[in-house]
């Protein structure tokens, strides 16, 4: 085939895929900076996804759909947990739309299908659910950022919770792709009692009778679980139904969250779960956040939409220290970064480390009913503050 007909024929794939993007954004035709917003926005995790689009939409609105007073056009990309599908997102924004700027970049397998394809372009981007350990250490990037965490921070937490708590034999489980790998890994990093198993499942696996019957059958005095999204519906509920939810502790990260928590409620209660934002935070940029988004989409905000909020006042703050000017990439990036101590997070005190990765506080909520009214209570705060475990890896300074 002549490269005349290979490069119409993948012209014509990518813009093809472009089809499957949910228009959510006013379009401008003359705007000044584009933004590719990527995500499951299809498939069991498109709730998750939705929370991306309704964040980052809600902070343009509040910003009059500007980033730096430069007028923004954002193209959305469905990346359906699917890696091969996320890299043609990523190359579609990279070579065909020119974007200045990628948000979401979707759960660890799509990150890590297109990190080198991301670190190569220049093009300024950043995570909003996730960072897994490579991101963070040997293969991170310079214009590679999570406005996240680290896979295992919120594991790190929780097992550092525990381990002050005293168990002794903790069961552990988890899907079976990177961030569940550094979910788990996270926990042990802090927790230094014995483990009664470490079971991976598949993903969006949606029956857990034997693996829960294995975990009651087993010595454990403490469950651990890392389920985001659909997954954590449907394992929280079986657990709950099987009557482990209320005999022993169970600690989550990412499993109990306000994408899910509609459908858990009851279900949940009694589930202490680590994370680094919640509704309940007391600051005045998460207080408007969270009365602004109930106002405007009629539910609770998640962590994945008070992510993508963040990311775009971060992005308003780098693109006004170049006075509008996205054109130099590196200048871009190395704004973005900068901007991370300068913005107001809704998570409260933020910065990003030498690794693009944040410096943030670790906080754990036990899931709690008042009244008609379920939702998370802030009971501790297990790390201050806290760096990654990655940072010396990266070759960044």
């Amino acid at each position: 085939m002549k490269r005349s007909a290979v490069v119409k024929s993948m012209v014509s794939a990518l813009g093809a895929l472009a089809g499957l993007a949910v228009l959510a954004f006013p379009q401008q035709a003359m705007a000044d900076i584009k933004i590719g917003l990527s995500g499951p926005f299809s498939g069991p995790m498109a709730a998750d996804g939705q929370e991306y689009i309704d964040g980052f939409g809600l902070a343009l609105e509040q910003l009059g759909n500007q980033l730096g007073g430069q007028k923004v056009q954002v193209l959305q990309g469905d990346d359906q947990m699917k890696p091969d599908v996320g890299s043609q997102v990523m190359r579609k924004f990279i070579e065909l739309d020119k974007v200045d700027a990628i948000v979401g970049l979707g759960y660890s397998n799509i990150i890590m299908a297109n990190l080198r394809r991301l670190k190569e372009s220049g093009v300024v981007s950043i995570a909003v659910a996730g960072g897994p350990s490579p991101m963070a250490g040997a293969e991170c990037g310079a214009n590679v950022f999570s406005i996240a965490y680290p896979n295992d921070g919120s594991g790190e937490a929780i097992g550092k919770l525990v381990q002050d708590k005293g168990y002794k034999n903790v069961y552990l489980m988890a899907p079976n792709y990177q961030a569940g790998k550094d979910m788990l890994a996270g926990f042990k990093r802090w927790y230094k009692g014995g483990v009664a198993a470490e079971v991976y499942t598949q993903i969006n696996q949606t029956d857990y009778s034997a693996e829960i019957t294995q975990l009651q059958l087993s010595k454990m005095d403490a469950v651990f679980m890392f389920y985001p999204g659909s997954m954590g519906v449907n394992f929280t509920k079986q657990l709950k139904q099987a009557g482990v939810i209320g005999k022993v502790p169970v600690y989550s990260t990412f499993t109990v969250d306000g994408t899910n928590l509609p459908a858990l409620r009851e279900a949940a209660v009694g589930v202490i779960s680590g994370n680094t934002w919640n509704p309940s935070l007391e600051n005045p940029e998460n207080q408007k956040f969270v009365k602004a988004f109930e106002s405007r989409y009629k539910r609770v905000p998640s962590t994945y939409a008070a992510n993508a909020y963040d990311a775009a006042f971060l992005l308003d703050t780098a693109v006004r220290k170049l006075k509008g000017d996205t054109s130099n990439k590196a200048a871009f990036a190395a704004a973005v970064k900068a901007a991370g101590a300068e913005f107001k997070s809704v998570r409260g005190p933020f910065r990003f480390n030498t690794n693009n990765m944040p410096i943030q506080n670790y906080y754990a909520f036990e899931i709690v009913k008042e009244g008609d009214q379920i939702k998370g209570k802030l009971v501790a705060t297990p790390l201050v503050d806290h760096k990654d475990a990655y940072v010396a890896a990266c070759p960044l300074k």
